[in-house]
């Protein structure tokens, strides 16, 4: 797998050189229309897309294009891959270290008994169109939320009510502390603007409005001169969907002036460009089922082999993370051993060190005995499962293979397999599989290890311990979001319980994948938080505050 990746470093940089030479590099950056013929994304547009100055033209995958357009509602902000909404504002913002901060609000408080958000707003905010931002537009945004939202749970909302002109109260069905991280992400409408084209041409207050969009080539942001906030000091802001290829070619021209890269690029120097690497909590890891096998409607659920917890500890510590990161990802990121790790509610006791000895002893010591040709075998069951992966992703598949090779080590047999997303939620209750986690929320931590109680199991792999049940609705139920934090710490482990190497662990944590991109020489681009699973608008959470050296 290496010798591939390399081998496509050396030879796709001299392609995108002679296309450069020959005036095409327009149509190698740009997206294939049915005809056949190349676009070049700034014909098409009609738009200059200037660098330097006030001016940035930052590429982002595909994937990162929003098909709901624009629309909080449906998932821009508050979306699967969280990021702040630019065109909107938000009643609270994170900080970096990702504590809670102050946007919209000047102040806001919970109840007693923890079913009542109170937060009151600025007075001086109008939206784009000169209508003033009002309580009323921010109960109407949530109500609509809970009505209609596609892609967040907003099931603990009751109703959002307007007490007056600068005042919300968020009346809650049950208590949910981490409720400050929602109103983190989602943007405010203007009720008096909002239709079913909002998406496409939305009215906000945040610091950017939308100047321009052509569908599946670029958006182009423009500094919201009636911005309530500090100027930002980017005038304006040109993404330009492209997938890594076509970003390095842009790079390479130098059209562009921050460039989304992969680990299988970024060894490569690009002259006038440096490489940027973001930290995240973008991880990858394993489920494993840990519950044996059986039959569910038609549906297997559980593995008679990782249902031994001492095949997973021995997975957990049997594998060297920091080989498996230089293999796979050039070097670029750090070991996993949380969905979660370095966030404000993370259990340092999740890290276990890298130890095959004492991963062999494990199985050895629970009874699984090498046969002839060293694969283990307990009570007449192979030590032999399938590990999935999606068959788009290069990376995952990586990681299948290298975490396969290591596992061999210890007698255990591994089997990778493509599976699309269509079939792969319903086999991973049966059969392990590469995902990708991470968010700027501990309901990442909820919606992986609760149980259902319809089913019985965690969602996404078959799990349940009533502990960790416990301390996450607890964690729920706290006032104080500190004491909520240390609760989600206690789930992961109180010293006799959780889901870590000690514990339980129903997932094996691989890596943590860095964010690289490729910056242009003398733009400054401001501090990053911690990114969170998506390669995508992370990066310009902050634009406003880039700037280039005179």
């Amino acid at each position: 797998m290496r010798g591939k990746m390399a081998k496509r470093k050396s030879i796709y940089p001299f392609l995108c050189i002679v296309a450069a030479a020959a005036g095409v590099l327009a149509g190698c950056a740009g997206r294939t229309s049915p005809d056949g013929q190349h676009d070049s994304t700034a014909a098409k547009s009609g738009v200059s897309q200037e660098t330097g100055g006030e001016n940035v033209v930052v590429t982002m995958p595909v994937s990162s294009e929003p098909e709901a357009g624009f629309n909080p509602v449906y998932g821009w902000g508050a979306g699967e891959h969280v990021h702040e909404p630019l065109i909107q504002s938000t009643l609270l913002t994170t900080t970096a270290d990702l504590e809670i901060g102050l946007d919209l609000a000047t102040d806001y408080g919970v109840s007693d008994d923890g079913l009542v958000w109170t937060v009151t707003i600025r007075e001086d905010v109008s939206f784009t169109d000169g209508e003033p931002l009002t309580a009323g537009d921010v109960a109407f945004t949530y109500n609509l939320c809970a009505k209609e939202s596609s892609v967040n749970d907003f099931t603990m909302l009751k109703e959002a009510v307007a007490v007056d002109e600068t005042t919300v109260e968020f009346h809650l069905n049950t208590p949910f502390s981490v409720w400050p991280y929602t109103m983190s992400v989602v943007g405010i409408l203007p009720e008096h603007a909002y239709d079913e084209n909002y998406g496409s041409a939305p009215v906000g207050s945040g610091r950017y409005l939308l100047k321009q969009w052509d569908r599946g080539q670029q958006v182009i942001l423009e500094a919201n001169p009636g911005y309530y906030g500090e100027a930002p000091k980017i005038r304006q802001v040109t993404i330009l969907f492209m997938e890594e290829d076509a970003a390095y070619a842009a790079a390479l021209a130098g059209q562009v002036d921050v460039a989304h890269t992969a680990a299988t690029y970024a060894g490569q120097e690009i002259s006038g460009y440096s490489l940027l690497r973001v930290g995240s909590v973008d991880n990858r890891g394993i489920n494993l089922p840990a519950m044996a096998a059986s039959e569910a409607d038609g549906v297997t659920v559980g593995n008679d082999v990782t249902c031994d917890v001492a095949i997973r500890r021995a997975i957990n510590i049997g594998i060297d993370r920091e080989e498996m990161i230089q293999n796979v990802l050039n070097g670029f990121g750090t070991p996993a051993y949380s969905v979660c790790d370095r966030l404000p509610w993370y259990n340092p006791q999740s890290e276990a060190a890298f130890d095959r000895p004492k991963a062999i002893r494990i199985l050895e010591e629970a009874g699984w005995a090498a046969g002839e040709d060293g694969i283990r075998e307990k009570n007449g069951v192979r030590a032999a499962f399938t590990v999935m992966y999606n068959p788009g992703d290069s990376v995952r598949q990586a990681l299948a293979e290298d975490l396969a090779a290591q596992c061999r080590q210890l007698g255990l047999e591994i089997t990778t397999q493509g599976a699309g997303w269509d079939v792969a939620y319903t086999n991973a209750l049966s059969q392990p599989l590469v995902w990708g986690w991470g968010a700027h929320t501990p309901m990442e931590l909820y919606n992986l290890y609760h149980t259902d109680p319809e089913t019985g199991s965690a969602e996404y792999s078959p799990y349940a311990n009533g502990s960790v049940d416990r301390y996450m609705e607890e964690a729920l139920q706290a006032k104080d979001l500190q004491d909520a934090y240390g609760l989600w710490q206690m789930a992961q482990w109180d010293g006799s319980t959780g889901v870590t190497q000690e514990g339980d662990i129903p997932w094996v944590w691989l890596c943590n994948v860095d964010h690289l991109y490729y910056v242009k020489d003398g733009l400054r681009v401001a501090e990053q938080k911690i990114h969170p699973h998506g390669h995508g608008w992370s990066i310009v959470n902050n634009v406003d505050q880039w700037e280039w050296s005179e």
